[in-house]
């Protein structure tokens, strides 16, 4: 072949779509066994990373539910529109500290 093809970039930069659709019917059923509610009387981890960890456990099953493997990759939730869908979205260092204050 003569040609070769010219690099590219894909952005997901617009402030009005969701990338993670998907992820609404998750966390609505996630919402309704009761994942927040259990999460808030039942997880405690140590040091003031614990606050809130009905929203941060929140955050990682929803991540990972969007196929989210690592700290950094937690920033998904973050990405255009999704802050008005999910409510309480953490950054992924807050998500980090609040996984390192789990104590064996």
């Amino acid at each position: 072949m003569s040609h070769t093809v010219a690099p590219t970039r894909v952005a997901f930069d617009d402030p009005d779509l969701v990338s993670h659709a998907g992820l609404v019917p998750v966390m609505a059923l996630a919402a309704r066994a009761g994942l927040h509610d259990l999460a808030a009387e039942h997880v405690r981890p140590a040091g003031d990373c614990g606050a809130n960890a009905d929203l941060k456990t929140g955050c990682l099953v929803a991540g990972m539910a969007a196929g989210a493997d690592s700290i950094d990759d937690m920033g998904l939730l973050r990405c255009g529109a999704a802050g008005t869908l999910f409510a309480g979205v953490r950054a992924p260092s807050t998500l980090g500290s609040f996984l390192r204050s789990f104590t064996w």
